[in-house]
């Protein structure tokens, strides 16, 4: 067995023995020492923000390069410097060195241990591209590839292109979501049932109302986390430590984020202001916020579905859902609302996550939050678990709903409730005991009408043609003007 071989790495706490083919260097396996939490990694729990900081490094070194500050007295080697990172960014882009990144997603010190994760990768790639080895640092983690640059500016500035960057597939879901909602309202249309308040019968409405009440519940959710997105798109690179640029070259931040916007394909803009930019996590926040209410308007359908397909047989069972799997080791046939049930789980999730966040945020003291690698973690999981789920809830839920029509007219027929359609032609006092009698007796409110020959408040016998006009769906569901 070959014995693995090592190189020594130096930093102002000593030296460290690192593996001779690691990308990674001594700060990296110093954070990976010390904050042995979850077990996972920045590629194991939000891939998209390498490709994040990979943007970021090439942006920050092409704009270095073109204001010559690599290397000041050497235009040749400052261009040199300046390519070799940007194609190790490239590499890191493409998923080179996803292995590298060996910090926990939990970690103290705002991040700097991932962005110097990020650092010593590409300084060592780019070391190799220039004909050095590993740990020989022709290419500097600090004065080269962070030129410029500060954790306090880098990470919020990941923090925002890993939303943006995940965004897209959250909206294609929710959108797929909302989609099948409409379409259920619309095949659902002419279905009459009960609506309830305080858990109680009411008045009748279809079901193509629930569904797409439901559909702009979720829609209006959708535009709220796209407006939210977009204070996103704000950066604040060139603030460095603390807002005031110190150590970024003339003319950075205005370079750095066209250039990053050229890069990233995202149009970025720079933030009115660097201060907020390093203190402050309120736009983040407030997508956090969003997208809790995604959470919620969802979880408010998936209720609902298990009320309406409750029983069947013995509560409301007025919606079939589909059949996806034995719901009882002990009882046989029954059937579970599994899907309903996983999303009140997941909006759960994402409630506590924002949380988290909301906690996070206002806990950024002074001019820095360095709850920021909590942050990430908590809302790339709530965005991933809403991508996941909607798609889900769409797929295996929503578009294979079926109305038990044969149980909303029986139960209709058998309630008061069209009474209420009728108060207008019979008067208040005359449905009430119209009511007792369906109630004691068992009997549809058509059939007593019938039987006791009630007349109208002109004087017309309610006849079965008339009934048939005033009780009909549309004549009980549509707005009257």
């Amino acid at each position: 067995m070959t014995e693995k071989a090592y190189r020594s790495e130096k930093d102002s706490l000593g030296t460290r023995q690192i593996p001779a083919d690691a990308y990674y260097g001594i700060h990296a396996d110093r954070g990976r020492e010390n904050f042995p939490m979850s077990g996972f990694t920045a590629t194991q729990m939000y891939p998209a923000a390498i490709r994040a900081i990979g943007w970021i490094k090439k942006a920050a070194a092409q704009s270095n390069m073109e204001l010559g500050v690599l290397s000041p007295h050497n235009a040749e080697e400052n261009r040199r410097i300046g390519q070799a990172i940007m194609r190790a960014a490239d590499e890191m882009i493409a998923g080179k060195f996803d292995d590298q990144f060996i910090v926990d997603v939990y970690q103290g010190g705002t991040g700097t241990s991932h962005h110097m994760n990020a650092n010593e990768i590409l300084a060592n790639r780019a070391t190799e591209l220039l004909g050095g080895t590993l740990g020989e640092y022709l290419v500097h983690p600090n004065d080269h590839v962070n030129y410029g640059q500060s954790t306090n500016d880098v990470v919020p500035t990941v923090i925002r292109l890993t939303l943006l960057a995940m965004h897209p597939a959250l909206m294609q879901s929710l959108r797929q979501l909302v989609e099948s909602l409409e379409a259920k309202g619309t095949s659902f249309q002419s279905v009459v049932i009960s609506g309830r308040t305080h858990m109680q019968d009411a008045v009748p409405l279809t079901l193509g109302h629930v569904f797409g009440a439901y559909a702009h519940a979720m829609a209006d959710a959708a535009e709220n986390a796209e407006h939210a997105s977009q204070k996103l798109l704000q950066v604040g690179l060139g603030a460095t430590a603390v807002g005031t640029g110190l150590n970024a070259a003339p003319g950075y931040r205005e370079k750095v984020v066209q250039n990053l916007s050229a890069i990233s394909g995202l149009p970025l803009k720079p933030v009115a202001d660097y201060f907020q930019a390093t203190s402050s996590f309120g736009s983040v926040a407030a997508y956090s916020a969003a997208l809790k209410g995604i959470a919620l308007e969802l979880e408010k359908v998936a209720h609902d579905l298990k009320f309406y397909s409750s029983g069947p047989k013995t509560a409301i069972g007025e919606l079939k859902l589909p059949d996806l799997q034995a719901g009882s080791s002990i009882m046989p046939g029954k059937v579970n609302p599994v899907i309903p049930e996983l999303m009140d789980q997941l909006s759960y999730a994402v409630q506590g996550n924002d949380l988290a966040v909301s906690l996070c945020a206002q806990n950024g003291q002074l001019q820095l939050n360095v709850m920021m690698p909590l942050i990430l973690l908590k809302v790339t999981d709530s965005m991933k678990l809403l991508t996941n789920g909607l798609k889900l809830m769409a797929d295996k839920c929503i578009d294979g709903l079926e109305a038990n029509t044969e149980q909303t007219t029986h139960r209709l027929e058998h309630s008061t409730i069209l009474l209420t359609a009728l108060n207008p032609y019979i008067g208040y006092a005359k449905a009430a005991e119209i009511a007792k009698k369906v109630m004691k007796e068992g009997k549809t409110v058509r059939q007593v009408v019938l039987e006791e020959d009630i007349p109208d408040k002109d004087g017309n016998l309610l006849t079965e043609a008339r009934l048939s006009q005033i009780l009909s769906a549309e004549a009980m569901t549509a707005y009257q003007v």
